[in-house]
């Protein structure tokens, strides 16, 4: 009797646990395939690999010539500045934007390139022409005579989320189109690659494998919709080693948009000198907040001047975002153009206003530039400014006008670095800015620059317009 309890006990206890096993079974089946219900990069990649563009590039690359014990007799006699000339060839990637077969790429792709071949996904090759550079955000716009492309369309780069997974579709190491996924891992990101001056870094960072070769490829949604343009890495061997870099989309296209249809950028400014806000300058500026960019300076006349913002305001927001970085805050300025209005919120010495601001051009005017109004120097990716006598009086010249910064463009990629004096430009004597502008407005083909640094060395740079 015992034997039969104990019997009847064991059974329902065995029939009660399978009970619960068969039903968390059944729960955790159901958990895994929500769990399991993956992101599927299929269509994205369908729509993106088609759009994506080999580019290769060739251009003669010359070697400064530096005076030696044998330059004063190379002046005497008139020769010619020896330079040693190779060829050079650069590979990298493209997207195409329009059906007719406009491509944008990175301006460090083409920049000097003397013939530019694209090569489609289904192998057929076109020789490019360029449409505009843009050396402030790396950007160029070539394009190809055919119709009926495929093309992707622009996203929104404002909306994208950190954690959001995206493809990265380029040519690295010269492959056909390959395909690499990843997630956003910041926005906003300043890297510091393009120089300073009139540079635009406001990058998407991610950690989808890019290489070499990747420069100028498409950076999209799981919509299949261009986000960015692939640009940079962060590596110390130069291979993709986890960080990788995207133009915002927003920004691209108006780059895009306006060489289309002005054949230059028409850039939007502030004019004031911004920085971070962090914990150790916020109590050197007086600040009680970590939020927003601090003004540091504010010229005369320009659009923050107009709007009535000063030395030691904060903007807090940007046309109804909120504002944490300069980055940030320059990125949404470039995706704008002179003459749009924007509102802004202003934190004055504790006091929150909210004040309508002009967007100028780089003129403290409020009209679009036309281009053959646009400066020549604009183009060779630096700022200049007028040499002090005491260094001309140094080296023992009567002129020269001083590169004082420099950025990517035709100058840093012939080799010229910051501080370099050029006193003359195709045998023109450059006394003034305005004589950089003269003498390369229009031109086309080969320049010859000659000048000294400040240390006393002489040389010789040549490179193409």
């Amino acid at each position: 009797m015992n034997i039969n309890k104990f019997l009847c006990k064991t059974l329902f206890v065995f029939l009660f646990l399978s009970q619960i096993n068969f039903s968390a079974l059944a729960n955790s089946e159901t958990a895994s395939t929500k769990a399991e219900d993956p992101v599927s990069f299929v269509k994205a990649a369908d729509k993106a690999i088609p759009a994506v563009v080999h580019i290769s590039t060739s251009f003669t690359r010359k070697n400064a010539y530096y005076d030696d014990f044998f330059a004063p007799f190379r002046d005497f006699f008139n020769f010619q500045p020896y330079s040693h000339q190779y060829p050079i060839s650069v590979s990298g990637s493209g997207v195409i934007i329009k059906e007719d077969g406009y491509i944008i790429t990175n301006n460090h792709v083409i920049s000097d390139a003397e013939k530019i071949t694209v090569t489609l996904n289904d192998k057929r090759e076109y020789e490019a022409k360029v449409i505009g550079l843009d050396p402030s955000t790396d950007l160029a716009l070539i394009k190809i005579e055919e119709n009926n492309l495929p093309f992707l369309s622009f996203g929104n780069s404002d909306n994208v989320k950190i954690g959001e997974w995206v493809l990265a579709v380029g040519n690295p190491f010269n492959l056909t189109n390959t395909v690499t996924a990843g997630i956003i891992s910041a926005k906003a990101r300043n890297i510091n690659i393009l120089g300073q001056g009139s540079a635009i870094e406001s990058f998407l960072q991610t950690d989808a494998a890019l290489n070499q070769g990747n420069s100028g490829g498409a950076l999209v949604n799981t919509a299949g919709e261009l986000i960015g343009i692939n640009a940079a890495i962060a590596s110390n061997t130069g291979s993709y080693s986890g960080y990788s870099f995207a133009i915002p989309s927003n920004i691209a296209s108006k780059v895009a948009n306006d060489l289309i249809n002005y054949g230059i950028v028409q850039r939007a400014y502030i004019g004031a000198q911004l920085s971070d806000i962090t914990a150790s300058n916020a109590k050197q500026y007086g600040l009680s907040s970590l939020n927003g960019v601090y003004v540091q300076s504010v010229e005369s006349g320009c659009a923050a001047d107009q709007a009535g913002i000063s030395s030691g305001d904060v903007i807090l927001s940007f046309d109804g975002t909120e504002i944490n970085s300069k980055s940030r805050l320059i990125e949404l300025i470039a995706e704008k153009s002179p003459g749009d209005k924007v509102l802004i919120k202003v934190d004055q010495k504790g006091k929150i206003i909210t004040k309508t601001l002009e967007l100028l051009n780089s003129r403290d005017e409020s009209k679009l530039i036309k281009k053959e109004d646009f400066k020549a120097t604009t183009f060779l990716g630096a700022t200049f400014k007028n040499t002090e006598q005491k260094i001309l009086n140094k080296l023992n010249l009567k002129y020269g006008v001083q590169i004082e910064s420099i950025s990517n463009g035709p100058l840093k990629n012939a080799g010229i670095q910051e501080g370099f004096i050029i006193t003359k430009i195709d045998k023109t004597d450059i006394k003034t800015i305005q004589d950089i502008e003269h003498t390369l407005s229009g031109k086309k083909g080969g320049v010859l620059i000659e000048g000294y640094y400040p240390n006393g060395m002489r040389a010789y740079y040549g490179f193409g317009l």
